[in-house]
């Protein structure tokens, strides 16, 4: 069921936007495995904060980084097909989610960052609309990307990343959960899919059983 805000002039305000159920299914083909155990590069990137920020040092012991392709516009189309590309559709209620689990998070001293390659001005305007409690980074010049290799897709144009959430600790990547165009599974299997925010949680949350 989606929720509503009363906006400004005192219409409804969706912020939350179920999933299609036909929608096809991703497949694991591994292309982020080799991200486990990596150091994070000395990297800056523009914030919808408005400041720069440093994906070296994000600022706390655990930091969750989702990846996303795009979210879209009130009023505007999809990229023709957009549906039919397995794990591109998502992104607004995977934020929707991340939103929503948000204190869940601080509680496990977790901080959290969006992360997509459209301008900053872009994610604003979806940050404001959405009323995101956290950052969305930008990768427009694909620095983290190609640091990183990410993987990443083009349609219409624009080279966007694929859908990967990251658990990071102490500037390398210790957990990597995601269900995307591409499953990537962490080692804990596709169960800990990264449209689902609680499963990041669990993920987290064990993370600190385990020995470092």
């Amino acid at each position: 069921m989606s929720r509503a805000f009363t906006c400004e002039h005192g219409m409804p305000e969706q912020i939350d936007f179920p999933l299609p159920s036909n929608l096809p299914r991703p497949i694991d083909d591994g292309a982020a495995d080799h991200l486990r155990g990596m150091q994070w590069p000395q990297i800056f990137l523009r914030s919808t904060a408005g400041r720069m920020a440093d994906f070296s040092n994000l600022g706390a012991a655990r930091t969750v980084v989702y990846c996303y392709p795009m979210t879209g516009v009130p009023g505007k189309p999809l990229p023709e097909g957009w549906d039919e590309i397995p794990g591109a559709r998502g992104c607004t209620p995977q934020s929707c989610g991340f939103r929503n689990r948000y204190q869940e998070l601080l509680q496990l001293k977790t901080s959290i960052f969006g992360l997509s390659t459209q301008t900053t001005e872009y994610q604003r305007e979806m940050a404001g609309r959405l009323r995101l409690p956290f950052e969305i980074l930008s990768d427009s010049e694909f620095k983290l990307c190609d640091a990183l290799r990410l993987p990443t897709f083009d349609v219409e144009g624009m080279r966007l990343v694929k859908r990967l959430t990251l658990i990071v600790r102490s500037s390398s990547c210790s957990e990597l959960s995601s269900r995307t165009m591409t499953l990537y599974c962490s080692p804990r299997g596709p169960s800990h899919s990264c449209l689902d925010p609680g499963k990041v949680i669990q993920c987290r949350a064990s993370i600190d059983t385990e020995k470092t």
